[in-house]
């Protein structure tokens, strides 16, 4: 394999796909665009440090297949990796159907795989720039305060980000008055990943609580929201880190904006509505145990928990998706989002 962007380098410490399951399943890589690329290259570094290639085309596409099977049952919400999966799995049977050996199916894997993570950069840049100018036209503000909940930056792809690449690009042509991220409990992503990256990058921003939202908003200091999301369905429904819908809900309250930024591949056209998306419940450590389950205990024994590591905000909350081929607005006739035309227009 080569080396071809920096944060290769940390998928490469993920020495197989029995690894990859685990990072992805224990959030040790999250973000769903990072899981994809993370699952992607997993088995491409098991690939690449096989021993033995022999064997046939067919038994060496079987083997890619059933190891993306498996990885794809790591974290069921996020629809990126399955859509890895199933592109891979093309290049695989494509392989298999060309070459008379094992060696040239592996190398057709590791080659797609490593496009991925390219690809997801070039397509992060995209979504920055078409979020910060779509934003701009429609505040017709020149400065601008931005909302953002969870992680949705370098460390969630593969690299700029989703929408952390919308406020990376609003404060680079010099638009950003402040962006305000939420600590995004229970596992502090938005306190540990976002402020990080934030700081790291020298833009104006400010951490918050999460029940603080309400009370920023009231204040009028926040212009608009930008959050990333893990899927879509087809009208528009969208499932995000918990606490996303209930920042949708003061956002519409206030009147301020709510987007969303997400890749074309965070899209699942086979989802009629957000009802039918698959809900991950985390473990009650994140909720019982203080630093998202790592510290001791805080909570009182025997108390039940529910932990949802997702909620669906609703399409009529929602003011735009954000993709790296434009923005999805609604329909001036019935207010509603056309997502599969949008999907089938710029494919």
């Amino acid at each position: 394999m080569q080396t071809k962007l920096p944060l290769e380098s940390v998928y490469l410490e993920i020495r197989d796909s029995t690894d990859g399951w685990n990072a992805i399943r224990d959030m040790v890589v999250r973000g769903a665009p990072a899981i994809a690329i993370a699952g992607a290259l997993s088995l491409a570094v098991e690939v690449f440090n096989l021993d033995n290639l022999s064997g046939s085309p067919s038994e060496a596409a079987s083997f890619l297949q059933n190891k993306l099977e498996y990885l794809v049952s790591s974290r069921p919400t996020a629809v990126n990796l399955a859509d890895a999966a199933t592109k891979l799995k093309e290049v695989i049977s494509k392989a298999a159907a060309t070459t008379a050996e094992a060696k040239g199916v592996f190398q057709a894997y590791i080659e797609a795989a490593e496009g991925m993570l390219e690809d997801d950069v070039a397509s992060n840049k995209a979504i920055g720039s078409y979020g910060a100018s779509f934003i701009q036209n429609q505040t017709q503000k020149h400065k601008l305060s931005v909302l953002t909940h969870c992680n949705t930056g370098s460390l969630a792809t593969a690299g700029y980000g989703t929408a952390l690449g919308v406020i990376r690009a609003l404060h680079s042509g010099g638009s950003l008055e402040r962006a305000y991220c939420t600590e995004t409990r229970p596992f502090n992503q938005g306190s540990r990943l976002t402020a990080f990256e934030l700081v790291h990058e020298k833009i104006p921003a400010t951490l918050i609580a999460d029940s603080a939202v309400a009370a920023l908003m009231k204040a009028g200091r926040v212009d608009a929201v930008v959050v990333g999301a893990d899927r879509v369905a087809s009208n528009g429904d969208t499932a995000n880190k918990i606490g996303t819908y209930s920042v949708a809900l003061c956002a519409k309250f206030h009147n301020v904006p709510f987007y969303v930024a997400a890749p074309v591949t965070s899209v699942d056209l086979a989802l009629s509505s957000g009802q039918d998306i698959v809900i991950e419940e985390r473990s009650p450590k994140e909720l019982l145990n203080a630093r998202g389950g790592l510290g001791e205990q805080v909570a009182a024994s025997g108390i039940s928990v529910w932990n949802p590591a997702f909620d669906v905000t609703p399409a009529n909350l929602i003011s735009g998706v954000i993709t790296e081929k434009g923005v999805i607005t609604k329909t001036s006739a019935d207010d509603a989002f056309d997502i599969k035309a949008f999907v089938q227009k710029t494919a």
